[in-house]
């Protein structure tokens, strides 16, 4: 086995490595989720942590990690006698984002149950995490179904693994800790609110520091076990302070003054539910034991604040994570609380090794952009009468802010596909209702019962069937096919030219693209962004699970100039070749906004025609959003419709009709045709 990285050797990161203490002096706060840039030693730290646990006692024998001291009546492995137990370190199981449903909850062999009334059981992932760690990497790329089981099992403490009729149960409690990194998409809400804490963690902008990092892991690399050896002090002292502060635990008070502080900062800060009140006291208590004091401070409960509400508090998903500090702490002052600090530092917890109690201390970023008089926008005259940034080019104007957004019906994509899971469009899944079954191929995973029986029945007298008991073989075994609903790619094709510029129409254009962009974040779509202005189109965002980026990216976009529709649906076309390169199975939807004019080059009417019937040729389901005004309109964005292939649909209607009957007609009107 590799030696892991030390913990006490982390450099910086004091709130990630503050929040895993805590939850290894007290596991009730509910583990961690770590958010934060690729390369900022999430997995390193977390890793790490499974070294500094305290050992476990488990029933000699038993896979499920039974307590010997209150053995799980309903184990697998029961009934234990009392007997032999052994110690061993508390496990760190790591999940897979690519995990199959039985490897996480473990596998029934359904042939044996039907046969011979025998309940074969192979423990998974949450019987060898019981009383240990989960760790999950990239956890927001975890497929819906396998954070369903999750969350199951995270709020009954039990794993249960049901198979027509037959099921296991046994007891599932563990640490979740979980990394991500926000650009590839966010956590569902669900799944969000079950983490006890969460910290943000980024590189540090301190040259020293930086080296110091580089000079610690090249001197792991080159020998692991001297390296660990150098730290093996700092690592058993905060071990052992691990242990005191789970001793000390239950003699710590959480006064009433603490309690009121703590309820009033919830709800200042508008969390939904009772559960941050519960981390927060946890938290707050932890903190305590881990300063080796028996009183809850207003100190402890401000960095429990700082810990368990940002990720509970966003009330929009495009909304950035955090607190208002400033608000915070006049809530603090105007509840008062016992032991309050009086603001000069003195009594701050005991940092412990290497820093891993204070509230952080990471240095803030040196190249934030700050306010500079000669890049300010000067206002000048745009062929629409709006003003100009200086030195955005000829005829750029400043971005308009998006609209308020709308609620948008279902955009689904005609058909039936086998993409990624997801809660847009028809497909066959592996969850979902049943509508027929099949041989299995492989693994026996969802077992049709009834068309099991139909092929087991004929052969019974062959087969000497002499009792009341069916006698099934492998051949009789039936797969059930189930039809569900997947993830789509959503590319948006917007028209960012001078001809879109106005800016109450632009604005009213972005309104209307966040409004798709937060219905495809809540049905877990991939998105992407091609913006046409000037004389050529830009990819503005390559297909992602990052909803928020797009939203960022859309916001900031500038207008102007000539309108290359040609160039942006080819440069479109050219996105989705791509994408279907890489994931072959994910159907894709395009969504063009623009008023349909083409200008710019040469025969640009006529280029925009022949590149809008690529999309047409493919079978590319596709929607038109038109985006012209005024009194007289020209109907160019219902004829690039057509040539598309798909439906057009004015910003009028966009918001009072689904997007979805439009795009389901896409068939239809191509049969017509």
């Amino acid at each position: 086995m590799s030696t892991p990285f030390p913990f006490t050797a982390v450099v910086g990161q004091d709130d990630l490595r503050l929040a895993l203490l805590l939850n290894a002096v007290s596991p009730a706060v509910g583990g961690v989720l770590v958010r934060g840039e690729k390369g900022t030693a999430k997995s390193t730290a977390v890793r790490a942590l499974s070294a500094l646990m305290p050992q476990v006692d488990v029933v000699s024998g038993c896979r499920f990690s039974c307590d010997p001291d209150a053995p799980d009546p309903a184990c697998p492995d029961g009934p234990h006698e009392p007997g032999a137990c052994v110690s061993r370190p508390a496990r760190m199981v790591e999940l897979p984002v690519g995990a199959s449903e039985d490897r996480l909850v473990g596998a029934l062999d359904i042939e044996r149950a039907l046969a011979e009334g025998v309940k074969a059981f192979e423990p998974g992932l949450l019987a060898d995490a019981h009383r240990g760690i989960l760790y999950v990497d990239e956890v927001n790329l975890l497929h819906d179904h396998l954070v369903d089981l999750l969350l199951d099992a995270a709020a009954m403490g039990a794993s249960y693994v049901e198979r027509e009729g037959v099921s296991v149960r046994h007891a599932s409690k563990f640490l979740l800790v979980g990394t991500m990194n926000p650009e590839e998409g966010e956590l569902r809400p669900q799944l969000l609110d079950r983490f006890g804490l969460t910290v943000e963690v980024a590189a540090s902008r301190e040259p020293d520091q930086r080296v110091e990092v580089v000079r610690r892991r090249l001197a792991y690399d080159d020998d692991p076990a001297a390296f660990a050896a150098r730290w093996a002090d700092e690592e058993a002292a905060v071990r052992a302070r691990i242990t005191a502060a789970r001793e000390l635990l239950p003699s710590v008070r959480l006064g009433d003054g603490a309690l009121r502080q703590i309820a009033a900062t919830c709800a200042a800060f508008e969390v939904d539910g009772m559960r941050a009140d519960i981390v927060m006291a946890r938290t707050a208590t932890a903190l305590a034991a881990w300063a080796g004091r028996t009183d809850v401070l207003a100190e402890d409960v401000r960095q429990a604040a700082l810990l368990a509400l940002p990720h509970r508090r966003r009330r929009n998903p495009f909304d950035a994570p955090g607190l208002d500090e400033d608000k915070l702490d006049e809530t603090l002052e105007e509840f008062g609380g016992p032991g309050e600090s009086d603001g000069d530092g003195d009594d701050d917890p005991d940092p412990g090794p290497d820093g891993p109690g204070g509230p952080g201390g990471q240095p803030e970023p040196d190249d934030a952009p700050q306010g500079d008089g000669d890049t300010a926008a000067r206002p000048e005259a745009g062929e629409d009468g709006e003003p100009q940034t200086r030195g955005g080019g000829a005829g750029e104007q400043s971005p308009a802010r998006a609209a308020e957004p709308f609620r948008t019906k279902v955009l689904s994509v005609p058909g039936l596909g086998e993409g990624a899971a997801g809660r847009r469009s028809r497909a066959r899944t592996e969850h979902g209702r049943t509508t027929g079954a099949r041989r299995p191929r492989g693994a026996l995973t969802k077992l049709h019962l009834a068309a099991t029986v139909r092929a087991a029945a004929p052969h019974q007298r062959a087969r000497g069937r002499s009792g009341p008991g069916l006698v099934v073989r492998r051949d009789d075994l039936r797969q059930a096919t189930r039809e569900g609903r997947e993830g789509n790619l959503v590319l948006f094709v917007v028209d960012a030219s001078g001809s879109m510029a106005a800016r109450q129409r632009m604005s009213a254009v972005k309104g209307a693209v966040l409004s798709l962009l937060l219905d495809a974040y809540q049905r877990r779509d991939k998105v992407g962004l091609v913006t046409f202005r000037g004389s050529a189109a830009d990819v503005a965002l390559p297909p992602t699970s990052s909803v928020d980026a797009a939203a960022t990216r859309l916001e900031s976009l500038p207008t102007g100039g000539r309108t290359p529709l040609a160039a942006g649906l080819l440069r479109a076309h050219e996105v989705l070749r791509v994408e279907r390169l890489r994931d072959p199975a994910r159907r894709a939807l395009v969504v063009v906004v623009t008023d349909g004019r083409a200008t710019g080059g040469p025969e640009p009417v006529s280029l925009a025609s022949r590149a809008a019937r690529l999309f047409a040729a493919d079978g590319v389901a596709s929607v038109v959003v038109d985006c012209e005004s005024g009194p007289v309109r020209l109907g160019l964005a219902g004829r690039l419709a057509g040539e598309l292939g798909g439906t057009a649909v004015t910003l009028d209607e966009l918001r009072a009709d689904s997007i979805a009957g439009l795009v389901k007609d896409v068939q239809g009107s191509r049969r017509a045709a």
